[in-house]
């Protein structure tokens, strides 16, 4: 579903990425690990197409990211560390103007609110402004936008930052219930607890270099941090 390929970026004389080779199937939730400055950001943005790579290809259902870019896009949805939403509107409102956007066939309210409630949005949230919200609750609209637009791949750059651990862990379980429908999830954190807890795979990234690759069921809560604190000693 989402694949990279000999992938590579560099500003100038800095190489932010270095021939990064992964794949990442339906139902997968790769965790990237790493410093400030590692790599990850680089390659979720390399994935969406905001940047161009300098060599080799990011690829998202067979679709080459910078040669088939709208198409590509269709089958993606992206979280990033700050949802970015309309403030005066509501989480319902804000759920309707996005999936419009993505030129999906309109839903009814009752659709809509389901994406909502599926999501975990309390009911009565659904019609208040999203001024209001925390983070975790913006958070759940961006789910119901990935939701009402059945991506097929999700996008996640430091998305429990800044939850307290009650939402930490819903948003946990969210990603539980998309990976259990088929969709490739790959999320950039700092976050070794929830990426063991969340994650089917993490992969190290230092100096724009992928260091190593594991199964999250092999490896426990300690000696993935001792693994990871490791790789990052310079």
């Amino acid at each position: 579903m989402l694949e990279a390929v000999e992938l590579s970026k560099s500003y100038g004389a800095h190489q932010a990425l270095h021939r990064l080779n992964l794949r990442i199937d339906p139902g997968e939730v790769y965790c990237l690990l790493g410093a400030n400055g590692a790599g990850k950001t680089t390659t979720i943005n390399l994935f969406l197409n905001f940047v161009e790579p300098t060599s080799g290809t990011a690829t998202v259902n067979g679709l080459d990211v910078t040669k088939q870019a709208l198409e590509s896009k269709r089958h993606l949805a992206y979280i990033p560390e700050t949802v970015m939403l309309y403030k005066n509107l509501t989480g319902l409102e804000n759920l309707e103007y996005f999936a419009a956007l993505s030129g999906l066939p309109a839903y009814s309210q009752a659709e809509l609110l389901g994406f909502l409630q599926e999501a975990g949005l309390q009911a009565e949230a659904a019609h208040r402004r999203i001024g209001g919200y925390s983070k975790g609750m913006r958070q759940k609209v961006g789910i119901s936008i990935a939701l009402a637009k059945k991506a097929k791949a999700l996008l996640l750059d430091e998305p429990t930052s800044g939850l307290d651990p009650k939402a930490s862990n819903e948003f946990s379980e969210l990603l539980k219930r998309l990976s259990d429908r088929g969709v490739a999830i790959l999320m950039a954190t700092h976050d070794l607890f929830r990426a063991k807890e969340s994650g089917t795979r993490v992969g190290m990234m230092k100096h724009g270099r992928l260091m190593e690759s594991l199964s999250t069921s092999d490896i426990g809560h300690a000696d993935l941090e001792q693994l990871y604190l490791r790789h990052m000693h310079d």
